[in-house]
């Protein structure tokens, strides 16, 4: 299967701080990504790096197998609706669409005039006259007439009530469904992912924790509860991902692919939410737990 993105050993440092390191990745097309993580844990750069605004300090990325920016054809095939969702304040929605007509060679002229009426924007509106969900979706309208193969969006919705998310995220969903592209979207909302990713990345400390199509993962991901039980005393093909201990119970979160037959377990199936924090939760490491937003 054909990759949207690939990395290998990719790492980003600012300074003596790295933003990301030892990132190996390669995300197959067809798929909407949820890239999830703390705030800080790497994401942005991750994704500013696949737009090609930052150059990598160790390894390497490619994007639809070429780098990223590297060709007038190569931007044409990657749209990117940044973080806040930034459009130009005093320019109006009808200077916006002229705006992506003139700096995309794909622009589908059709596409935008059709999503802005039936958002029912008035054309002559300033940007910065319109609500968030209002900016944001015209942001996912330049993104979405670009008719990029691949679109990458650095947690768009953030900062949008509820009703806003979720018309935002719904109208994503139809554009892939009718446009057949690819999409990456960064989020710290488990809620997001749950909606509409079939594919997760978690970014954890600048570093890959797990990578895979939801299902998958879904499917050799449990939970083990039982009388306490030190991780030695596992089976070698059960990988614990996350522990915690009463005086006389264990809780694991473990990955394996083989089925679970031993009776002193309770074994239960994770939610994506549970999947996630499992990946978050460091105090198997002796690591504070890092937060992660979930809103519904």
């Amino acid at each position: 299967m054909t990759s949207v993105l690939q990395a290998q050993g990719l790492g980003r440092r600012y300074g003596k701080r790295w933003a990301l390191r030892e990132c190996t990745l390669d995300i197959p097309a067809g798929h909407v990504v949820g890239l999830v993580g703390p705030n800080g844990a790497g994401k942005s750069t991750l994704l500013k790096l696949a737009c090609g605004q930052l150059e990598p300090t160790a390894g390497g990325i490619t994007v639809l197998g070429g780098r990223p920016a590297g060709t007038p054809a190569q931007l044409a095939r990657v749209g990117f609706v940044a973080q806040d969702t930034p459009v130009y304040a005093g320019l109006s929605v009808a200077d916006h669409l002229r705006l992506g007509a003139r700096l995309n060679p794909r622009w589908d002229e059709a596409m935008a005039r059709d999503r802005i009426a039936r958002l029912g924007l008035a054309t002559a509106h300033k940007a910065g006259r319109l609500s968030g969900g209002e900016r944001a979706q015209l942001a996912l309208t330049l993104g979405l007439a670009k008719r990029p193969e691949l679109l990458i969006l650095d947690e768009p919705v953030a900062s949008l009530d509820p009703l806003a998310r979720r018309e935002f995220l719904q109208h994503l969903m139809e554009a892939t469904v009718e446009h057949e592209f690819s999409v990456v979207l960064s989020s710290h909302l488990v809620s997001d992912l749950e909606r509409i990713c079939d594919y997760l990345i978690v970014l954890v400390d600048s570093r890959v924790q797990v990578t895979g199509e939801v299902d998958e993962l879904l499917d050799t991901h449990h939970r083990l509860v039982g009388p306490r039980r030190d991780p030695d005393r596992l089976p070698a093909d059960q990988r614990v991902i996350s522990a915690s201990h009463t005086e006389r119970q264990s809780t694991y979160v473990i990955r394996t692919d083989a089925p679970i037959h031993d009776p002193a377990w309770t074994v239960s199936r994770l939610s994506l939410e549970d999947l996630v924090l499992a990946y978050m939760d460091r105090r198997t490491a002796g690591s504070p737990r890092v937060a992660l937003e979930v809103r519904r």
